[in-house]
C-alpha cells in the first residue's frame, strides 16, 4: 500500500467586499457609530408616524421645561412641542445632508475625473477652476447665493454642494492620475474602449474607495453648514430642521438654554455617528490598512 501525500485544502479567496466588512464590522467605534446612525434614521422614518404632533402646533405656554405637562422635551418660544420639531426635523436635516453630499460628489468627481484622466490644458484649467471656489469664503459665498436666490430648501442644498465640492475633486484628480497608469488600464485602452468607458467603466469603480469615505464625511459637514446658515437666519422658516429650531430660538438662549441645546446635541451626535462611520469605512476600505 502506497503512501500518498495528503495536500493541504485550498483557502477561498475572499472578496474584496467581504474584507472590508470583516474590518470593518471590528472596528468597533465603526459599529457604534453605525448604530446610532440607524436608531437615528429609523427615527426620522418612523418617529413622525408614532408621536403625529404637528411641530407647528402650539400646544402649550412657552418654554416649558422637558418633562412639564408630559411634553419630553418641553415647549420652544412659541409654545411647541420640542419632540415633535426633533423627530420631524430630523427627515430634513438629513434629506438636506444627504442631498448636498450628492451634489458634491456629482459636480467633484465630474471635475476631478476629467482633470486626472486627460491632464495637460484640460487639468491646468480645471485645477486653477477649483482652487478659485477653494479660496472662496464658504459661509459667506453660500449667504450670497442663498439671500439672492431664496433660502428655500432647494437652494440651500445646491449653496452647500456649490461651496463644498473641492475636495471631492481634487481626491478623484489623484486616483485617476494613479490608477490611469495601470496595466488593466492600458490593456483596455489598447483593445480600443472610448474615454468615456475607460473613465466611468474601467477607471472609477477603482478610485471609488476614498471618494465614497468623503462623500460619507461630506453629509456631516452639509448637516453642519445647513445648521449654521440657519443660525443665520437664511432658512426656510415653513420648513422644519434642526437648524431652523436653534435659529429661531436663537435669542431666547440664556433664558431657555434647552430650546437650543437639544437641537444642537441632536446635530452633534448625528455628526459624530457619521465621522465614526466615515473613519471605519476609510479604515476598511483603504488597502494599505487593512490586515492581511
Amino acid at each position: 500500500m502506497t503512501d500518498q501525500t495528503m495536500e493541504p485544502p485550498v483557502a477561498k479567496a475572499r472578496s474584496p467586499l467581504s474584507e472590508a466588512w470583516e474590518m470593518f464590522r471590528h472596528n468597533h467605534s465603526a459599529m457604534v457609530g453605525l448604530a446610532l446612525l440607524v436608531v437615528i434614521v429609523l427615527g426620522a422614518i418612523f418617529g413622525p408616524m408614532l408621536y403625529p404632533t404637528d411641530p407647528f402646533d402650539m400646544v402649550w405656554a412657552p418654554f416649558s421645561p422637558p418633562g412639564e405637562e408630559g411634553f419630553l422635551l418641553g415647549t420652544d418660544y412659541l409654545g411647541r412641542d420640542l419632540f415633535s420639531q426633533i423627530l420631524y426635523g430630523a427627515r430634513v436635516t438629513l434629506i438636506i445632508g444627504l442631498s448636498a453630499a450628492i451634489v458634491t460628489v456629482v459636480i467633484g468627481v465630474t471635475v476631478g475625473a476629467l482633470a486626472g484622466f486627460y491632464g495637460g490644458i484640460v487639468e491646468e484649467v480645471l485645477m486653477r477652476f477649483t482652487e478659485f471656489f477653494q479660496v472662496l469664503p464658504t459661509l459667506l459665498f453660500s449667504m450670497v447665493i442663498v439671500a439672492l436666490f431664496g433660502a428655500s430648501l432647494t437652494m440651500i442644498t445646491f449653496a452647500i454642494g456649490i461651496v463644498s465640492w473641492t475636495a471631492v475633486a481634487r481626491i478623484t484628480r489623484s486616483e485617476f492620475q494613479r490608477v490611469r497608469e495601470l496595466e488593466y488600464v492600458m490593456a483596455s485602452r489598447a483593445s480600443g474602449a472610448s474615454n468615456a468607458k475607460l473613465m466611468f467603466e474601467v477607471i472609477l469603480p477603482n478610485a471609488l474607495p476614498p471618494i465614497i469615505v468623503q462623500s460619507a464625511l461630506m453629509v456631516g459637514s452639509a448637516i453642519l453648514f445647513e445648521a449654521g446658515l440657519s443660525f443665520l437666519g437664511l432658512t426656510d422658516p415653513n420648513v422644519v430642521s434642526w437648524g431652523q429650531i436653534i435659529g429661531s430660538n436663537r435669542q431666547y438662549i440664556l433664558e431657555s438654554s434647552f430650546t437650543v441645546t437639544i437641537p444642537g446635541l441632536a446635530i452633534f451626535i448625528t455628526v459624530l455617528a457619521i465621522s465614526l462611520v466615515g473613519d471605519g469605512l476609510n479604515d476598511a476600505l483603504n488597502p494599505k490598512l487593512r490586515k492581511r
